[in-house]
């Protein structure tokens, strides 16, 4: 049987690891010692591109090199920690933030000297209340024992790092929306370039990471890129956190190496799908990535080969869809997730949401043909790679995967639905059915019945 291999989950369901000195006796704030003390910023930056950490947000871009894209000089420059953890599927940081706070603040604190950054912001979603707390008292702790604030450890280095809450808007999960976000404006993407990098938050140079690319920064330190770079695979080094949920036995969040087939990890450690069903398809990186099928399931989970086979290991959720789910009800609904979150700033996510909602609408209520699938196809192919961010995207891929996978369900789904609906038109009188459909106000029915409706309590005409 398949089985973790913890290193960002060590210690994890230990009480006394969310207090400081429970984190100290197992060895915490050893890194940042060494990089404030032992390490220049020039080599504490090579350790972390030659670690090969790729980020664990959703992109896979290295760590290292992104935090050499930001320009040397004495302007001001900021590191944003992204928490805002809104991707359906994924519950990972939570989990993280939660029970190991002061591993996140300790990957803050070093990323921010590598970077040269002078103030570090964690931006939590607003949902997250009681983790914010967490984490504000950990940065307290932190700033106690001098390992934050000004000339830290005696460096000479200086430090300031802030817990800032969101509002709850997923668009803030996109970089340049969470910078908005922070400078007090509405959450909405940036046009780029510029990128963050160079023009970032208060449009100083800024380096944004995702909770867990992070927390795995103190480990680097403290025990070298040769060392992480033994776990996982060439191309995708390390360990993986992984939110598995949807149709599996055991739901939840496995640390992973890189490099193991998904089917251990689904059928593993989740336990497959419930007792007389079949997988039907999963979505590898939470809702935003193309689903894949069973025959993928062989796949080694790594950044390249989810790439190769069509979709992404993204924020590394696994969602389970089995044979009890209606792909086409599945695909409306992820629609009317992205719908909702789109901030309505640019056309194509605006009216391509809004219209394939619409759509999927006619497929489950049996108006559509087989036309209109020809024409969701198409909406989604005009959609990728013209929004100003990748919400529109989220939405486009994994909708046209389920569209080109399994159209032949949403075939039989809409000659379903329409033969039910013909059933109830013979059964009730095409007066009754059409006040039973969406929109239907009941006045067919009353001119069918000859006269006016009354209210039974009062007798007052409606």
């Amino acid at each position: 049987m398949a089985s973790e291999t913890r290193m960002l989950f060590r210690h994890l369901d230990d009480p006394e690891l969310r207090t400081l000195e429970g984190y100290r006796s197992r060895g915490g704030y050893a890194a940042l010692e060494r990089a404030f003390q032992e390490l220049e910023p020039e080599e504490l930056l090579n350790e972390l591109e030659g670690s090969g950490l790729r980020g664990r947000g959703g992109a896979g871009f290295s760590m290292g090199k992104k935090a050499g894209f930001l320009p040397r000089g004495d302007m001001e420059k900021y590191l944003c920690c992204n928490a805002d953890e809104s991707e359906p599927g994924t519950f990972k940081d939570r989990e993280l933030m939660h029970k190991n706070p002061h591993q996140l603040v300790e990957g803050c604190l070093i990323a921010s000297l590598a970077a040269g950054a002078r103030y570090g912001f964690i931006f939590i979603r607003g949902e997250y209340s009681e983790i914010a707390d967490v984490l504000d008292a950990a940065v307290a702790e932190a700033y106690e024992a001098g390992y934050a604030g000004q000339n830290i450890l005696g460096s000479g280095c200086d430090v300031d790092l802030v817990v800032h809450r969101g509002a709850g808007a997923y668009i803030c999960g996109e970089e340049t929306a969470l910078l908005d976000s922070l400078e007090g404006k509405r959450g909405n993407p940036r046009l780029k370039p510029p990128f963050p990098a160079i023009q970032g938050l208060y449009d100083g140079p800024t380096l944004i990471n995702n909770v867990e690319t992070l927390a795995n920064v103190p480990h680097i330190v403290r025990n070298g890129a040769e060392w992480f770079k033994g776990f996982g695979t060439e191309g995708s080094p390390g360990t993986k956190v992984v939110s598995v949920s949807g149709c599996v036995r055991r739901p939840g969040n496995y640390e992973i190496e890189l490099g193991i087939p998904s089917r251990e990890l689904i059928e593993g450690l989740a336990g497959g799908t419930p007792e007389g069903r079949t997988l039907k398809c999963w979505f590898p990186g939470g809702s935003s990535s193309p689903v894949l099928t069973e025959a993928e399931l062989d796949l080694p989970y790594t950044f390249e080969d989810m790439a190769e086979a069509g979709s992404m290991l993204g924020s590394g959720a696994i969602i389970v869809a089995d044979s009890s789910v209606s792909i086409p009800e599945l695909a409306l609904r992820t629609a009317r997730f992205y719908h909702h979150e789109s901030c309505g700033k640019c056309t194509p996510c605006r009216e391509g949401t809004n219209w394939t909602v619409k759509m999927l609408e006619r497929v489950v209520r049996g108006e559509a043909t087989p036309m209109d699938l020809d024409i969701i196809a198409s909406v989604q192919e005009n959609i990728i790679g013209n929004c100003l961010c990748v919400l529109g995207d989220s939405m486009a891929m994994p909708v046209g995967s389920m569209v080109a996978k399994f159209r032949s369900e949403f075939e039989e789904a809409i000659e379903l639905a329409r033969a039910s609906d013909e059933v109830a038109v013979h059964a009730v009188g095409p007066a009754a059915a059409s006040a039973s459909q969406p929109g239907g106000t009941g006045r067919e029915a009353e001119d069918a019945a000859g006269g006016v409706p009354e209210d039974v309590a009062g007798g007052v005409p409606l």
